[in-house]
């Protein structure tokens, strides 16, 4: 019998220590790193690559007021990237600013960036972050 009560209380361990129930909810502070959210709020690099290729697309065509949509396939992620002003030059180079919408699911932002023209005659994301209004 003090056997019994004793792997009893083993196999308990710490569940006798804890005041609360079986049901107690998890707060905001409860999480650790090891928990995956479910829902992803911002763009995955692979979706990043995608608005790049469309931002250099756009650019490329030089038309004005033109707007290049983009779509990951495998995340489903899309948007546009719609060139922003005229082009200035940076550091001898022509420059252009643009902004990229990104669409998952319910998850809704905005993205700027900045490419440059290359040797080449190629434009290139100098910069692409999320979109900061002022």
């Amino acid at each position: 019998m003090a056997t019994a009560i004793l792997l009893g209380l083993s196999a308990g361990g710490c569940s006798l220590a804890r005041n609360d129930g079986a049901f107690a909810q998890m707060t905001a502070g409860d999480a650790t790193g090891s928990i995956a959210s479910p829902a992803r709020s911002g763009p995955t690099d692979t979706d990043l690559a995608f608005a790049r290729t469309a931002a250099s697309d756009v650019l490329t065509k030089g038309s004005k007021d033109a707007s290049q949509p983009w779509e990951n396939p495998s995340t489903g992620a899309r948007g546009s990237v719609t060139p922003l002003a005229q082009a200035y030059t940076a550091e001898g180079r022509t420059c252009r600013d643009f902004l990229a919408s990104y669409v998952n699911g319910n998850s809704e932002s905005w993205l700027q960036g900045a490419a440059c023209r290359s040797g080449g005659g190629r434009w290139e994301i100098q910069s692409l972050k999320p979109w900061q209004r002022s």
